[in-house]
């Protein structure tokens, strides 16, 4: 049995998760939630709720130990979060951790959607980037994955470059990325320390497109 610790299951990306191991007899989900009001899903039968806050490092180990994989999908002070997290997995001897975290920390993104994308939200990509460098200065199984601009389409369409390479595309669906958490959840070897920008092929351009 795979047990698997999901932090901020309520959250769009995470909630796709959630769903695509719903039927899995082979996995154990455990939700970390700060607000359950939040859930818009009814809980499957091989999950169980915790209420809790990645900010809190007494709670934040008592969720992630006898957890095979942690999947963190958080907001806010991701820098603090990071830190916090790496620390309770080092404690309760976890190894593998998937993080999502955001483009541009790097300033990957080439063309003047890298531009575009810099004026947006280049300003509170300081917490995501020292985030991404507390992990990868750890001694944990990793995978860092930074989407682009997020759709609600409903559709698995995905490809990925690699830490020191050009960011591709403008957006991706949450759907794609579960998709790609997923994936790593099951075969948990695949893309180990690796850090990862996510897209839609062929979503080249100056600004993202949404609709």
């Amino acid at each position: 049995m795979k047990k698997v610790l999901i932090l901020g299951a309520n959250g769009q990306i995470a909630t796709w998760v959630v769903k695509m191991l719903a039927e899995r007899q082979d996995i154990e989900q455990t939700l970390f939630v700060r607000d359950p009001g939040k859930l818009n899903f009814t809980l499957p039968e091989n999950a169980q709720l915790i209420v809790g806050d990645a900010l809190n490092p007494k709670g934040l180990y008592e969720a992630i130990k006898g957890h095979d994989i942690v999947y963190a999908n958080l907001a806010g002070e991701l820098d603090v979060q990071a830190k916090n997290i790496v620390s309770a997995m080092a404690k309760a001897d976890v190894k593998r951790l998937i993080f999502v975290n955001s483009l541009g920390i790097y300033q990957e993104i080439p063309g003047k959607f890298g531009v575009w994308n810099q004026n947006e939200i280049g300003k509170y990509l300081g917490p995501y980037r020292a985030a991404a460098d507390t992990i990868e200065a750890s001694d944990l199984d990793y995978t860092i994955l930074r989407a682009a601009w997020l759709t609600d389409h409903d559709e698995v369409d995905f490809e990925v470059t690699k830490r020191d390479e050009p960011f591709k595309g403008t957006i991706v669906s949450r759907k794609s990325v579960g998709a790609l958490i997923t994936d790593i959840i099951d075969a948990p070897k695949t893309w180990s320390r690796a850090n990862l920008g996510v897209n839609k092929p062929n979503t080249d351009g100056d600004v993202p497109v949404l609709d």
